[in-house]
């Protein structure tokens, strides 16, 4: 009996030993994985919680145990060896399969748990998430829902270099490393302050807006690129005289009269409910901006990113006011 014990004691010993060593060599490949794709030690140490000097040693313990050359360290750029590569290759699909497992294991659990990593545009991020973000947390109390709000070619960046679980984006990119889920669709409008003259009407020309004072988005934010379009469709040259980064910053300037500007109409209630903004529709087809869910083409999704998306995708509008 005393025997059966000790085996058994000893069995569980070592069981918890592999356990500890996997995990050990898990984090190792995560960390490894994310210097590759971020091509820099600190983005990799903030990834994962580690000092940058922690990255160089783990780095060098990687390429001492396998015996290999991981970085060409006579290239000025970030490159990997032959054997670089590879190492790279398998350490993405152990922990490919690896993430599968613990998906797997929850689902069977039927564990709604865990943490979302979310990054988004200011506009979704401050006006369109947070009612659906509201709906998940009531049925889904376990899961924690972080945002981050990021420019948008920064999302794409996050996405890509796998530093969050899902983006969220208007107008979105087709990549082949994306998986693009359609969300929604914002109409654009006309938006000015009471006192300007355009408030009073119900419905504009685009062709109306010639010679008005425009207060755009910053040249690489893909609203203002829709609107630049719809001006050259209209050949109508826009010169704005300011412009911003953010939704906010725009609805600030357009209250005060320093000039007109388009915007989702989602991200004005608030300022038409309180007097401070005017909407006026924009004549012909209507303008809108879709909006989409993104992720890396090939990662696990857990059950919580699954109910998540679920939530954003299925539940209707008139559920949220």
């Amino acid at each position: 009996m005393w025997i059966r014990l000790a085996n058994f004691m000893f069995t569980s010993e070592l069981a918890a030993i592999i356990a500890t060593t996997l995990t050990m060599h898990i984090e190792n490949f995560k960390i490894f994985s994310d210097l590759v794709e971020s091509q820099s030690f600190s983005r990799a140490a903030k990834l994962n919680g580690v000092t940058q000097s922690a990255v160089s040693q783990q780095l060098r313990a990687m390429e001492k145990y396998f015996n290999i050359l991981i970085v060409d360290r006579s290239q000025k750029q970030f490159r990997l060896t032959r054997e670089g590569q590879k190492l790279y290759e398998s350490s993405r699909e152990i922990l490919h399969r690896y993430d599968k497992l613990i998906s797997d294991l929850q689902e069977m659990k039927k564990v709604i748990s865990g943490t979302i990593h979310i990054s988004t545009v200011y506009s979704i991020g401050l006006h369109e998430l947070p009612p659906y973000i509201k709906i998940f947390l009531q049925e889904f109390p376990s899961v924690n829902v972080r945002v981050e709000y990021r420019r948008s070619n920064l999302v794409y960046e996050d996405i890509l270099q796998n530093s969050v679980d899902l983006g969220l984006v208007a107008f979105p990119v087709k990549m082949r490393q994306l998986e693009v889920i359609p969300f929604q669709e914002d109409r654009l409008v006309l938006i000015c302050s009471p006192q300007n003259k355009l408030g009073s009407m119900k419905e504009v020309s685009v062709e109306t807006l010639q010679g008005e004072r425009f207060i755009g988005f910053d040249p690489d934010i893909p609203t203002r690129k829709a609107t630049d379009v719809i001006f050259k469709e209209n050949k109508i040259e826009i010169e704005p005289v300011m412009e911003f980064d953010n939704i906010e910053t725009v609805k600030r300037a357009v209250e005060i009269d320093a000039g007109v500007a388009i915007v989702p109409q989602t991200t004005i209630q608030n300022e038409i409910k309180q007097g401070l903004l005017c909407a006026v529709n924009i004549e012909g087809n209507q303008l809108t901006r879709p909006l989409a869910i993104i992720h890396r083409k090939g990662r696990v999704l857990t059950p919580a990113m699954r109910k998540f998306i679920s939530t954003l995708t299925n539940t209707d509008r008139s559920q949220l006011e």
